[in-house]
């Protein structure tokens, strides 16, 4: 926790010295950085609670969560945007990436008989409606990042977030422990983290994940109710506490421990699965754009069941690297 802690300080050093796009020696910016630590910090709170000061861990969780969060924003509207381009350009099978900038007139010169009697060997509305698809989504998720933006340089510049850097560089010098747990063994809590994963795993519906198709992942789509899709929070679940058992091993291995092949591929297939899942959501809601033309919510269609099918192959390639037998246990 103070060499994250010591992460944290040196990543706003070089945002106050350098500004938001400053590089750390990783090469990512200082804000992602911070994000990077701060959510470091909240999964050690977490895991080890009962070994430090319960008023001070309790104050400082939330905020760290508040931070990450906010810092988290701007970067996942961004490659949210980039993949949905790029699966609009697959499907549409063109020649070139999907411009947003494709004009709703057929090219000078070219009649609009003609222009609408080239959608045949382009796949028709889908490659019709793919550059407005395109082109809304990137109005969308470009307003979306660019308010994220405004709004992470807000926090990082707010009493709030200068009450946790306070907190942190404290944390940095000397933990809060709670009495009489200097020196207490880590591996029980570690192993305790370990278990809630496997029972989170053994909850998720791995036998519709072996398969490659799932049509029940279709179902709720493109209804009107905005909420999360009803099969992905489990999986989502799965994901965090991953994440918080890959930190608790490190805690208790050393973070210079190298990450067994089977925790790896698992924390890649639920990273795909969460993008997949966000993208899949950010093309239902475009769909929902009142007044749309019906090419272009044509296309969001069939881009939001291609990021569905991409949900059920991340679950597929999840269930099959977790069941191998795993190299060791805490």
């Amino acid at each position: 926790m103070r060499a994250q802690a010591t992460e944290f300080l040196r990543a706003l050093r070089l945002h106050r010295e350098n500004g938001a796009g400053a590089p750390v020696g990783d090469g990512t910016d200082a804000p992602r950085a911070l994000r990077r630590a701060a959510r470091r910090i909240s999964g050690s709170l977490h895991t080890f609670q009962t070994l430090l000061d319960g008023d001070w861990s309790e104050a400082i969780r939330p905020e760290l969560a508040w931070l990450s969060g906010t810092l988290a924003l701007e970067h996942a509207y961004a490659s949210r945007l980039d993949r949905l381009l790029q699966a609009l350009h697959r499907l549409s099978g063109s020649a070139s990436p999907v411009s947003p900038g494709y004009p709703d007139p057929p090219p000078p010169g070219l009649p609009a008989q003609q222009s609408a009697d080239r959608g045949a060997p382009d796949r028709g509305a889908l490659t019709v409606g793919a550059a407005k698809a395109g082109a809304l989504l990137d109005r969308q998720l470009t307003l979306a990042r660019t308010r994220a933006h405004s709004t992470a340089l807000q926090a990082l510049g707010s009493s709030r977030f200068h009450a946790v850097a306070d907190k942190v560089a404290v944390l940095a010098s000397d933990v809060p422990l709670a009495a009489g747990a200097a020196g207490a063994d880590l591996r029980p809590l570690a192993a305790a983290a370990e278990d809630r994963l496997t029972d989170a795993v053994a909850a998720l519906p791995l036998v519709t994940a072996g398969s490659p198709y799932n049509a029940a992942a279709l179902i709720h789509g493109l209804s009107p109710d905005p909420s999360p899709h009803p099969q992905d929070t489990p999986w989502h679940q799965v994901r965090l506490l991953l994440r918080l058992h890959r930190y608790a091993r490190e805690a208790v291995v050393g973070d210079d421990t190298p990450v067994g092949v089977r925790l790896l591929a698992a924390g890649e297939a639920l990273d795909r699965h969460r993008d997949a899942a966000e993208a899949a959501a950010a093309a239902a809601q475009a769909a929902r754009t009142p007044r749309i033309a019906p090419a272009t919510a044509y296309a969001l269609g069939v881009l939001h069941a291609d990021q569905r099918h991409e949900v059920e192959a991340a679950r597929y390639a999840f269930q099959h690297c977790w069941r191998k037998e795993p190299a060791a246990t805490l």
